[in-house]
């Protein structure tokens, strides 16, 4: 078991006095989706860990419900870019003074994760105290996606910066994101400081991240409030991923209110929305998958890639879409891919190096094993499992990995950022929760 004593210690070295940062240097602040999965991990071993975890998260929501994707909860530290000096959420008056944050979101974990931990330490009467703290503000959090993200009242939401998706550069925004044209002065002077801490080939680029600071100053410039947003931005995307995530979370909310006693009718309403156009908007018979939709250009995003498969997670295919996509990952581990790769290993656009252009992600993995394991596609669920925890044995704790097995066979290292706690805490969990 000494991954698993290392995982521990890579969460605790990471560890900031109530919340883990994601690795050092690369990201030394708290992450909304990251704290999330630290969070879970945690909850199987330090409960008051888990919780504080949570409770600094929480501590940065908004007035109107928005919980930002980061919170800055030192203002000394100068190592990353963008910092919240160029993020001024502060311009939108609901933004807390401190922590300060940036002015975007993420995915909605922490329904899923609250209910997971819920479920866990049952007979710990804090923890049922803490859920019941916690939980109207994240029904605040889901009001604020129906309420300032859902234009057309369809129950699916929008993003307006790939940031949001949590993954950043995956190919599927590249149509909507070459569509923005960088003209001089058009964005303000900014020094990146990523690719002076990790491999600049295992990051977005140049061109990608201009027209990421674009997107942000589009977002600066009208409050970051979403309704006038939608009316300009030429980044509009519903999401199937981070809708799917919403829909498997406002179920945990139910669940939670159920078993607690509290009140869940309104998130009964935005769930039989969502559930009753899920499908029509994002299922594509073609692909056997399901791919998101761009609102600016009235049109599907015609990719596989992984956000397609969390779906399973959410219990949202019937059982003929899931074996359609329980085949893709069979097919793609007989043909020597480990699992899962993020994005269609069969398109040009798949490059197995860069972020989220092709590399394997262990949160993803995790959820993509949960819903595997809910349709009985338990062999390949063992599968998914087993490929990660051999990719950390063999290249460690790092943020993402190589897909391609005759390539780790000359690998020493994973990608990206080391010591990753997302990383160590899905593996923690997935190791010792089941």
């Amino acid at each position: 078991m000494r991954d698993l004593e290392i995982a521990k210690q890579i969460i605790q070295n990471n560890w900031r006095d109530g919340f883990t940062i994601p690795t050092s240097k690369l990201y030394p602040f708290q992450w909304m989706w990251d704290s999330g999965f630290v969070a879970l991990g945690t909850s199987t071993y330090d409960i008051n860990m888990s919780l504080r975890e949570i409770e600094n998260m929480f501590s940065g929501q908004w007035e109107n419900g928005m919980l930002p994707h980061i919170l800055f909860h030192s203002e000394k530290e100068k190592t990353y870019f963008p910092n919240y000096d160029f993020w001024n959420s502060n311009i939108n008056e609901g933004a807390p003074n401190f922590p300060k944050s940036s002015g975007i979101t993420q995915p909605a974990v922490f329904g899923f994760i609250l209910n997971d931990i819920l479920k866990n330490h049952w007979e710990n009467e804090d923890v049922k105290a803490f859920v019941k703290k916690i939980f109207p503000k994240l029904v605040k959090y889901h009001r604020f996606l129906y309420k300032y993200r859902d234009p057309n009242q369809e129950g699916l939401f929008f993003i307006f910066h790939p940031w949001e998706s949590g993954r950043d550069n995956s190919p599927l925004w590249d149509d909507a994101m070459d569509k923005i044209k960088i003209h001089p002065g058009s964005i303000p002077n900014y020094q990146r400081r990523d690719t002076s801490i990790a491999d600049a080939d295992e990051r977005p680029t140049k061109e990608q991240y201009d027209r990421y600071v674009y997107l942000l100053e589009l977002g600066k410039k009208y409050k970051y409030d979403g309704k006038q947003i939608a009316e300009e931005s030429p980044f509009l995307i519903q999401d199937n991923m981070m809708n799917a995530i919403l829909i498997k979370s406002n179920n945990s909310l139910i669940e939670m209110a159920d078993d607690l006693k509290l009140d869940s009718n309104e998130v009964k309403e935005w769930q039989q929305l969502s559930m009753s156009n899920y499908d029509r908007k994002f299922w594509n018979e073609d692909l056997e998958t399901y791919v998101g939709f761009d609102l600016r250009y009235n049109k599907q995003l015609l990719h596989r890639e992984i956000g397609g498969l969390i779906p399973l997670f959410a219990d949202i295919p019937d059982q003929a879409k899931a074996e359609k996509m329980n085949n893709y990952l069979q097919n793609l581990s007989d043909r020597g891919y480990y699992l899962c790769p993020s994005f269609d290993v069969d398109s040009p656009k798949f490059d197995s190096k860069r972020y989220w252009r092709g590399p394997i992600w262990p949160q993803m993995n995790w959820m993509v094993h949960k819903g595997l394991r809910q349709y009985g596609f338990n062999d390949t669920a063992d599968k998914v499992k087993s490929d990660l925890n051999e990719l950390i044995h063999k290249l460690g704790f790092f943020e993402y990995f190589e897909a391609q097995k005759q390539v780790v066979d000359n690998l020493h290292r994973g990608y990206g950022g080391d010591n990753f706690s997302w990383t160590a805490s899905s593996y923690i969990h997935l190791n010792t929760a089941e």
